[in-house]
Protein backbone atom coordinates (compact mmCIF):
# COMPACT_ATOMS: atom_id res chain seq x y z
CA UNK A 1 0.00 0.00 0.00
CA UNK A 2 1.52 3.14 -0.95
CA UNK A 3 2.18 5.84 1.61
CA UNK A 4 2.43 9.31 0.92
CA UNK A 5 5.06 11.66 2.41
CA UNK A 6 5.55 15.31 2.23
CA UNK A 7 9.07 16.97 1.75
CA UNK A 8 9.37 20.47 2.69
CA UNK A 9 13.06 21.37 2.29
CA UNK A 10 12.91 24.84 4.15
CA UNK A 11 15.35 27.61 4.68
CA UNK A 12 18.75 27.92 5.21
CA UNK A 13 20.63 24.26 5.20
CA UNK A 14 17.23 22.55 5.43
CA UNK A 15 17.80 22.13 1.68
CA UNK A 16 21.35 20.32 2.38
CA UNK A 17 19.93 17.98 5.14
CA UNK A 18 16.67 17.44 3.95
CA UNK A 19 18.78 16.03 1.00
CA UNK A 20 20.86 13.75 2.71
CA UNK A 21 17.65 12.35 4.73
CA UNK A 22 15.82 11.73 1.23
CA UNK A 23 18.32 9.77 -0.02
CA UNK A 24 18.15 7.22 3.10
CA UNK A 25 14.78 7.35 2.75
CA UNK A 26 14.49 6.15 -0.98
CA UNK A 27 17.03 3.66 -0.44
CA UNK A 28 14.95 2.10 2.64
CA UNK A 29 11.99 2.27 0.20
CA UNK A 30 14.20 0.30 -2.12
CA UNK A 31 15.51 -2.05 0.18
CA UNK A 32 12.13 -2.84 2.12
CA UNK A 33 9.57 -2.20 -0.68
CA UNK A 34 7.58 0.42 1.00
CA UNK A 35 6.17 1.82 -1.01
CA UNK A 36 6.46 5.49 -0.47
CA UNK A 37 5.06 8.34 -2.93
CA UNK A 38 7.17 11.00 -2.02
CA UNK A 39 6.43 14.98 -2.98
CA UNK A 40 7.95 18.19 -2.27
CA UNK A 41 6.43 21.56 -1.10
CA UNK A 42 7.55 24.96 0.22
CA UNK A 43 7.31 26.17 4.11
CA UNK A 44 8.95 28.89 5.23
CA UNK A 45 11.44 31.82 3.42
CA UNK A 46 11.37 29.73 0.34
CA UNK A 47 7.27 29.86 0.37
CA UNK A 48 7.19 33.78 1.48
CA UNK A 49 9.85 34.24 -1.73
CA UNK A 50 7.99 32.34 -4.49
CA UNK A 51 3.99 32.64 -2.90
CA UNK A 52 4.18 35.73 -0.96
CA UNK A 53 3.05 33.47 2.03
CA UNK A 54 4.54 31.22 4.59
CA UNK A 55 2.31 28.37 4.24
CA UNK A 56 1.11 28.90 1.09
CA UNK A 57 -3.01 26.95 -0.26
CA UNK A 58 -0.77 24.47 -2.15
CA UNK A 59 1.46 23.35 0.81
CA UNK A 60 -1.82 23.31 2.79
CA UNK A 61 -3.40 21.01 0.03
CA UNK A 62 -0.44 18.55 -0.22
CA UNK A 63 -0.20 18.20 4.15
CA UNK A 64 -3.20 17.08 3.95
CA UNK A 65 -2.83 14.61 1.87
CA UNK A 66 0.52 13.37 3.33
CA UNK A 67 0.78 10.55 5.20
CA UNK A 68 3.45 12.35 7.30
CA UNK A 69 5.53 15.25 6.58
CA UNK A 70 9.42 15.43 7.04
CA UNK A 71 10.30 18.85 7.52
CA UNK A 72 14.36 20.86 7.20
CA UNK A 73 13.87 24.31 9.25
CA UNK A 74 12.51 27.72 8.30
CA UNK A 75 13.91 31.21 8.87
CA UNK A 76 16.81 33.01 8.51
CA UNK A 77 17.53 37.01 8.83
CA UNK A 78 16.55 37.29 4.91
CA UNK A 79 12.98 37.56 6.52
CA UNK A 80 13.74 38.95 9.53
CA UNK A 81 12.10 42.90 8.34
CA UNK A 82 9.17 41.96 6.49
CA UNK A 83 5.69 41.99 8.24
CA UNK A 84 5.63 39.48 11.26
CA UNK A 85 2.53 38.49 10.42
CA UNK A 86 4.27 36.51 7.11
CA UNK A 87 7.51 35.76 8.78
CA UNK A 88 8.64 32.41 7.95
CA UNK A 89 7.85 30.91 11.72
CA UNK A 90 4.02 31.67 11.05
CA UNK A 91 4.20 28.98 8.23
CA UNK A 92 5.67 26.39 10.82
CA UNK A 93 3.45 27.41 13.56
CA UNK A 94 0.56 27.63 10.86
CA UNK A 95 0.99 24.18 9.50
CA UNK A 96 1.21 22.62 13.30
CA UNK A 97 -2.14 24.27 14.22
CA UNK A 98 -3.52 23.43 10.63
CA UNK A 99 -3.01 20.10 11.44
CA UNK A 100 -3.81 20.14 14.98
CA UNK A 101 0.34 18.80 15.53
CA UNK A 102 -0.31 18.90 19.92
CA UNK A 103 2.01 16.05 20.48
CA UNK A 104 5.82 17.22 19.98
CA UNK A 105 8.24 14.29 20.88
CA UNK A 106 11.91 15.03 21.40
CA UNK A 107 14.43 12.66 22.35
CA UNK A 108 17.59 13.27 24.07
CA UNK A 109 19.97 10.30 23.68
CA UNK A 110 23.37 10.73 24.04
CA UNK A 111 25.17 8.11 21.41
CA UNK A 112 28.27 6.34 23.17
CA UNK A 113 30.44 7.51 20.35
CA UNK A 114 29.65 10.88 21.59
CA UNK A 115 30.46 11.42 25.38
CA UNK A 116 33.67 13.25 24.84
CA UNK A 117 31.06 15.92 22.19
CA UNK A 118 29.23 16.70 25.21
CA UNK A 119 29.85 19.87 26.94
CA UNK A 120 29.50 18.03 30.40
CA UNK A 121 31.45 15.53 31.88
CA UNK A 122 30.91 11.96 30.69
CA UNK A 123 29.91 10.42 33.64
CA UNK A 124 27.52 13.01 33.86
CA UNK A 125 25.75 12.26 30.68
CA UNK A 126 27.29 8.62 29.60
CA UNK A 127 23.75 6.40 28.64
CA UNK A 128 21.35 9.61 28.92
CA UNK A 129 17.83 8.65 27.53
CA UNK A 130 15.48 11.28 27.95
CA UNK A 131 11.98 11.79 25.90
CA UNK A 132 10.35 15.64 26.66
CA UNK A 133 6.90 15.59 25.32
CA UNK A 134 5.87 19.32 24.65
CA UNK A 135 2.50 20.43 23.81
CA UNK A 136 2.76 22.51 20.49
CA UNK A 137 -0.56 23.96 19.60
CA UNK A 138 -1.28 26.17 22.29
CA UNK A 139 0.49 28.59 25.46
CA UNK A 140 1.57 31.38 25.07
CA UNK A 141 2.76 31.10 21.25
CA UNK A 142 -1.02 30.76 20.10
CA UNK A 143 -2.56 32.31 22.66
CA UNK A 144 -4.90 35.35 22.21
CA UNK A 145 -5.01 38.52 22.58
CA UNK A 146 -1.42 39.56 21.49
CA UNK A 147 0.21 42.38 19.73
CA UNK A 148 2.03 45.44 20.31
CA UNK A 149 -0.06 48.68 20.98
CA UNK A 150 0.51 52.16 22.33
CA UNK A 151 -0.86 53.26 25.66
CA UNK A 152 -1.88 56.75 26.54
CA UNK A 153 1.69 58.15 27.14
CA UNK A 154 2.50 57.23 23.89
CA UNK A 155 4.98 54.33 25.22
CA UNK A 156 4.31 50.64 23.73
CA UNK A 157 3.78 47.68 25.32
CA UNK A 158 3.67 44.15 24.07
CA UNK A 159 1.75 41.47 25.21
CA UNK A 160 0.99 37.95 25.10
CA UNK A 161 -1.71 35.56 26.59
CA UNK A 162 -0.25 31.93 28.01
CA UNK A 163 -3.73 30.08 28.40
CA UNK A 164 -4.47 26.11 28.41
CA UNK A 165 -7.84 24.49 28.36
CA UNK A 166 -8.32 21.76 30.17
CA UNK A 167 -8.71 18.80 27.09
CA UNK A 168 -5.17 20.59 25.36
CA UNK A 169 -3.87 19.63 28.63
CA UNK A 170 -5.32 16.06 29.16
CA UNK A 171 -4.53 14.69 25.69
CA UNK A 172 -0.52 16.09 26.26
CA UNK A 173 -0.57 14.44 29.23
CA UNK A 174 -1.71 10.95 28.08
CA UNK A 175 0.67 10.95 25.38
CA UNK A 176 3.30 11.50 27.71
CA UNK A 177 1.62 8.51 30.18
CA UNK A 178 1.53 6.26 27.21
CA UNK A 179 4.85 7.06 26.49
CA UNK A 180 6.58 6.77 29.70
CA UNK A 181 4.49 3.10 29.75
CA UNK A 182 7.21 2.20 27.05
CA UNK A 183 9.81 3.34 28.65
CA UNK A 184 11.11 3.38 32.55
CA UNK A 185 7.54 4.43 34.14
CA UNK A 186 7.84 7.89 35.09
CA UNK A 187 6.94 11.40 34.23
CA UNK A 188 8.25 14.80 35.45
CA UNK A 189 5.69 17.27 34.75
CA UNK A 190 7.34 21.02 34.69
CA UNK A 191 5.12 23.91 35.12
CA UNK A 192 5.32 27.75 37.11
CA UNK A 193 2.47 26.27 39.81
CA UNK A 194 3.66 28.82 41.76
CA UNK A 195 3.54 32.19 39.66
CA UNK A 196 1.16 31.25 36.55
CA UNK A 197 -2.64 30.09 37.16
CA UNK A 198 -2.46 28.45 33.59
CA UNK A 199 0.07 26.01 35.17
CA UNK A 200 -1.44 25.49 38.01
CA UNK A 201 -4.28 23.95 35.79
CA UNK A 202 -1.72 22.41 34.44
CA UNK A 203 -0.59 20.24 37.34
CA UNK A 204 -4.22 19.36 38.58
CA UNK A 205 -4.77 18.14 35.37
CA UNK A 206 -1.76 15.75 35.25
CA UNK A 207 -2.66 14.70 38.64
CA UNK A 208 -5.74 13.56 37.19
CA UNK A 209 -4.46 11.84 34.36
CA UNK A 210 -2.21 9.99 36.35
CA UNK A 211 -5.14 8.29 37.98
CA UNK A 212 -4.97 5.86 35.09
CA UNK A 213 -1.53 5.18 35.19
CA UNK A 214 -0.82 3.56 38.34
CA UNK A 215 2.16 1.96 36.88
CA UNK A 216 3.33 5.47 36.35
CA UNK A 217 5.14 7.72 38.52
CA UNK A 218 4.50 11.39 38.75
CA UNK A 219 6.60 14.37 39.97
CA UNK A 220 6.21 17.72 39.29
CA UNK A 221 9.10 20.52 39.24
CA UNK A 222 9.12 24.22 38.26
CA UNK A 223 10.92 25.08 34.86
CA UNK A 224 13.66 26.90 36.12
CA UNK A 225 14.42 23.76 38.66
CA UNK A 226 13.92 21.80 35.58
CA UNK A 227 16.49 23.42 33.92
CA UNK A 228 18.84 23.34 36.39
CA UNK A 229 18.47 19.85 36.95
CA UNK A 230 18.90 18.76 33.10
CA UNK A 231 22.31 19.86 33.90
CA UNK A 232 23.38 19.22 36.83
CA UNK A 233 22.05 15.39 36.67
CA UNK A 234 20.26 14.69 33.71
CA UNK A 235 19.71 11.45 33.89
CA UNK A 236 17.40 11.37 36.96
CA UNK A 237 14.72 12.05 33.78
CA UNK A 238 13.30 9.53 31.81
CA UNK A 239 10.14 11.50 30.15
CA UNK A 240 9.12 15.25 30.24
CA UNK A 241 6.40 17.46 29.69
CA UNK A 242 5.38 20.41 29.82
CA UNK A 243 3.90 23.47 27.45
CA UNK A 244 4.96 24.76 24.45
CA UNK A 245 7.39 27.71 25.66
CA UNK A 246 8.69 25.88 28.28
CA UNK A 247 9.13 22.85 26.19
CA UNK A 248 10.42 24.96 23.48
CA UNK A 249 13.61 25.78 25.68
CA UNK A 250 14.16 22.89 27.64
CA UNK A 251 14.61 20.71 24.64
CA UNK A 252 17.45 22.66 23.18
CA UNK A 253 18.94 22.67 26.72
CA UNK A 254 18.83 18.75 26.22
CA UNK A 255 19.97 18.72 23.04
CA UNK A 256 23.15 20.42 23.79
CA UNK A 257 23.50 17.69 26.35
CA UNK A 258 23.99 15.21 23.97
CA UNK A 259 27.17 16.83 21.92
CA UNK A 260 25.02 18.41 19.37
CA UNK A 261 21.66 19.71 18.37
CA UNK A 262 22.30 18.67 15.11
CA UNK A 263 21.91 14.96 16.38
CA UNK A 264 18.28 15.04 17.45
CA UNK A 265 14.94 14.47 16.06
CA UNK A 266 11.62 15.75 16.90
CA UNK A 267 8.13 14.28 16.23
CA UNK A 268 4.90 16.44 15.93
CA UNK A 269 1.81 14.47 16.30
CA UNK A 270 -1.93 14.81 15.75
CA UNK A 271 -4.22 12.38 17.84
CA UNK A 272 -4.17 9.39 15.34
CA UNK A 273 -0.77 9.26 14.74
CA UNK A 274 -0.12 11.14 11.85
CA UNK A 275 3.08 13.03 11.91
CA UNK A 276 5.34 16.20 10.43
CA UNK A 277 9.10 15.15 11.69
CA UNK A 278 12.24 17.35 12.03
CA UNK A 279 15.43 18.16 13.43
CA UNK A 280 15.46 19.99 16.73
CA UNK A 281 17.74 22.56 15.78
CA UNK A 282 17.40 25.82 13.31
CA UNK A 283 18.13 26.74 9.97
CA UNK A 284 21.65 27.77 10.65
CA UNK A 285 21.62 30.33 7.97
CA UNK A 286 25.79 31.22 8.92
CA UNK A 287 26.56 28.06 7.39
CA UNK A 288 24.02 27.11 4.72
CA UNK A 289 25.45 26.45 1.33
CA UNK A 290 28.52 25.12 3.12
CA UNK A 291 28.57 21.54 3.02
CA UNK A 292 29.18 21.27 7.11
CA UNK A 293 25.42 21.13 8.48
CA UNK A 294 25.05 17.64 10.41
CA UNK A 295 22.29 15.53 8.32
CA UNK A 296 22.07 13.02 11.26
CA UNK A 297 19.38 15.00 13.37
CA UNK A 298 16.75 14.55 10.17
CA UNK A 299 18.00 11.46 8.70
CA UNK A 300 16.88 9.90 12.18
CA UNK A 301 13.56 12.22 12.12
CA UNK A 302 12.91 10.25 8.79
CA UNK A 303 12.99 7.09 10.77
CA UNK A 304 10.92 8.29 13.11
CA UNK A 305 8.54 9.17 10.99
CA UNK A 306 8.52 5.66 9.36
CA UNK A 307 8.06 4.40 13.13
CA UNK A 308 5.68 6.49 14.38
CA UNK A 309 3.18 7.26 11.34
CA UNK A 310 3.50 4.98 8.55
CA UNK A 311 3.97 1.73 10.45
CA UNK A 312 7.20 0.65 9.09
CA UNK A 313 9.41 0.06 12.25
CA UNK A 314 12.22 -2.83 10.64
CA UNK A 315 13.19 0.31 7.90
CA UNK A 316 13.45 2.77 11.17
CA UNK A 317 15.47 0.22 13.24
CA UNK A 318 17.73 -0.34 10.53
CA UNK A 319 18.30 3.09 9.65
CA UNK A 320 19.21 3.98 13.08
CA UNK A 321 21.43 1.09 13.04
CA UNK A 322 23.40 2.78 10.31
CA UNK A 323 23.60 5.76 11.75
CA UNK A 324 25.05 4.05 14.63
CA UNK A 325 27.51 2.33 12.71
CA UNK A 326 29.01 5.18 10.71
CA UNK A 327 29.91 7.17 14.11
CA UNK A 328 30.93 3.58 15.23
CA UNK A 329 33.69 4.28 12.15
CA UNK A 330 34.73 7.36 13.89
CA UNK A 331 32.91 9.84 10.70
CA UNK A 332 32.18 13.20 12.26
CA UNK A 333 30.68 16.77 10.88
CA UNK A 334 31.77 19.73 11.88
CA UNK A 335 29.46 20.39 14.95
CA UNK A 336 30.37 16.74 16.38
CA UNK A 337 34.15 16.43 15.20
CA UNK A 338 37.04 15.88 17.92
CA UNK A 339 40.72 15.28 17.28
CA UNK A 340 41.01 12.12 16.03
CA UNK A 341 37.52 11.64 14.08
CA UNK A 342 37.32 11.55 10.24
CA UNK A 343 35.33 15.43 9.37
CA UNK A 344 33.14 14.64 6.50
CA UNK A 345 30.56 17.11 4.83
CA UNK A 346 26.99 17.05 4.71
CA UNK A 347 26.50 14.56 1.36
CA UNK A 348 29.31 12.28 2.63
CA UNK A 349 27.54 11.77 5.79
CA UNK A 350 24.54 11.11 4.10
CA UNK A 351 26.55 8.89 1.35
CA UNK A 352 27.61 7.00 4.51
CA UNK A 353 24.73 6.11 5.95
CA UNK A 354 23.03 4.83 2.39
CA UNK A 355 25.69 2.55 2.59
CA UNK A 356 25.77 1.46 6.61
CA UNK A 357 21.98 0.86 5.13
CA UNK A 358 22.96 -1.31 1.92
CA UNK A 359 25.33 -3.11 4.00
CA UNK A 360 23.08 -4.95 6.40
Amino acid sequence: MTKKVLILPGDGIGPEIVTEAERVLRAADEKFNLGLEIDHGLLGGSAIDQHGAPYPEETSAKAKAADAILLGAVGGPKWDNIERSIRPERGLLGIRSELELFGNLRPAILYPQLADASSLKPEVVSGLDILIVRELTGGIYFGTPRGIRELENGEREGYNTYKYSESEIRRIGVVAFESARKRNGRVCSVDKANVLEATILWREIMEEVAKDYPDVELSHMYVDNAAMQLVRAPKQFDVMVTGNMFGDILSDAAAMLTGSIGMLPSASLDASGKGMYEPCHGSAPDIAGQGIANPLATILSAAMMLRYSLDMSAAADAIESAVDTVLDKGLRTADIYTDGDVKVSTSEMGAAVVEALAAQ
